[in-house]
């Protein structure tokens, strides 16, 4: 099966398309957006070019991306649609195109989201998040687009020094730059300054959405982070592997949700501002995470060492739950909890594999 004709996976593209938002800004209007094929940015794709079909929103999308025959097979419903235009661009080169004269949106959504990764290719994590954001923040400037927004994440908060539950957008825990797994948090923390600079001495109108800990059906098997290898896993028919006490307790979204977060961001946010995407309903400490997937698919957890590659690229956090007030008093609310979300990408993935 494939993603397209999976009820549960349509069932929520036009949950987020049917939201009451002003789907007005978005009318006749074009988005482009790097990360295109990512599990945020593929999932952002369909839901506008659903809103274009279902209610004529004329939405024209630019979608960026390093790959275009892995873009093909990923909308290839789309591929041929006139709103639809697939870029070949690696966002850590300047983007110089004179066929894209009118962009009324941009959204980065690119980076490196591999534990291995930030281990073994440090560079090009930080060059992906400053590099990348300056030059769509070039771009923007000199299109004169309408609004920028950049995908930052929950890392950008640190270590929780003990004196807080919650992190708010104005909290600063404790990162320890002089490492080589500082490469995502200091580069994403970076990225942020470079939109507040290019807002203050450019004019620019930029808006910040921090992400927790994403997952959802349209994420890569690739993905080294533990809570993808645990879906991984249980899709496979196998055990879930923990790689270490679990202690960890982190803020989750499902993707419809982080994606519905990241529209009313968009949409409803204020220039400058930044935004947490994230639920109290989806808190949870990663042995009890591994054990609800475990769960579901019917499997235990088992524990195992992480090798010297993997353990420099985890996360050096053991407490980062993020409030999401803010966002909350702009209308938007979670959908799924951890137990349904997790049921539901599973449930998806188990399909696309039959």
């Amino acid at each position: 099966m494939n993603i397209y004709d999976n009820k549960e996976y349509m069932d929520d593209i036009r949950y987020v398309a049917g939201l009451e938002l002003p789907w007005e800004k978005l009318k006749n209007k074009s988005l482009m957006l790097s990360g295109a094929t990512g599990l945020i940015g593929s999932f952002l794709v369909d839901v506008i070019l659903e809103k274009n079909v279902t209610e004529n929103l004329n939405c024209t999308i630019y979608a960026l991306g390093r790959n275009e025959e892995k873009a093909r097979s990923r909308f290839y419903k789309y591929f041929e649609n006139e709103n639809f235009f697939f870029v070949v661009y690696d966002v850590k080169q300047p983007l110089i195109r004179e066929d894209l004269k009118n962009v009324d949106y941009i959204l980065h959504l690119a980076s490196n989201t591999h534990p291995i990764l930030y281990a073994t290719d440090p560079i090009g994590t930080i060059t992906t998040n400053v590099f990348g954001v300056q030059n769509l923040l070039d771009f923007a400037v000199v299109h004169n687009t309408s609004r920028f927004v950049f995908a930052s994440s929950n890392e950008i908060y640190g270590e929780n020094r003990g004196d807080v539950e919650f992190f708010d957008e104005s909290y600063c825990g404790y990162i320890d730059c002089n490492t080589l797994r500082a490469a995502y948090p200091e580069s994403k923390r970076c990225g942020e300054a470079l939109c507040q600079a290019y807002k203050a001495q450019r004019g620019l109108d930029v808006i910040i959405a921090r992400f927790t800990r994403s997952y959802g059906p349209t994420m890569e098997f690739s993905n080294t982070r533990a809570l993808s290898q645990f879906i991984k896993k249980v899709v496979e028919g196998e055990d879930v592997v923990l790689k270490s006490s679990g202690m960890q307790y982190f803020s989750y979204t499902y993707v419809a949700d982080a994606v519905s977060g990241l529209l009313y961001a968009l949409l409803v946010g204020e220039n400058g501002e930044a935004y947490n995407i994230a639920d109290k309903g989806s808190d949870i400490m990663l042995k009890d995470l591994a054990e609800i997937i475990a769960q579901i698919g019917g499997r235990k957890v088992v524990f195992e060492l992480p090798d010297s590659i993997e353990a420099a690229g985890y996360s050096k956090a053991t407490k980062a739950r993020l409030d999401g007030f803010k966002l909350q008093s702009l209308g938007w609310k979670s959908q799924y909890d951890i137990n349904m979300g997790m049921k539901r990408t599973i449930d998806i993935l188990k399909s696309l594999r039959q």
